[in-house]
């Protein structure tokens, strides 16, 4: 288990670039770890990465792993929060711990329901009206992070 890190951000194949930049700014802002799950919908290099724009991505720790089961057994998988639309607990209702693992799915189609039906009591949503349907990767990651670090505190 990986106890040195205060957050941790799993994206599980995450589709577009600009999202991911985003969410790696928000965990270099806060000091937490990025969890990057392949198959990734854009590329790491480092020509990819200057033209994106990334120039903070030498400041953020990051993972890349080939499973999502990879991620969960470095953080621990009693410590990882799935957030989904399909979720019943409000993530304002979660009690979030130092250490913990916030983990979003895909752009396109979210977590996948094997990895939601083995965790119900792990599986948050952000409360929105039913005419907005889901919340952009980014936009989510961000409330989450945040939330999770008001609980934790700030270090």
């Amino acid at each position: 288990m990986v106890a040195d890190v205060r957050l941790h951000v799993v994206l599980h194949e995450p589709e577009i670039a600009a999202n991911t930049g985003a969410i790696g700014r928000t965990c270099v802002a806060v000091g937490a770890r990025l969890w990057l799950v392949r198959p990734l919908g854009f590329h790491l290099d480092e020509r990819s990465l200057r033209r994106a724009g990334l120039d903070y991505w030498e400041h953020l720790d990051y993972r890349v792993v080939d499973r999502l089961q990879d991620a969960a057994l470095a953080i621990g998988p009693d410590r990882l929060w799935s957030f989904s639309t399909k979720g019943q607990v409000a993530h304002t209702e979660a009690a979030f711990a130092p250490g913990d693992g916030l983990v979003f799915g895909p752009e396109s189609r979210g977590l996948p329901p094997s990895w939601l039906g083995e965790r119900p009591g792990r599986t948050l949503r952000i409360p929105m009206r039913p005419e907005a349907r889901s919340l952009n990767l980014a936009n989510a990651a961000s409330i989450a992070v945040y939330e999770c670090i008001r609980q934790i505190g700030f270090e």
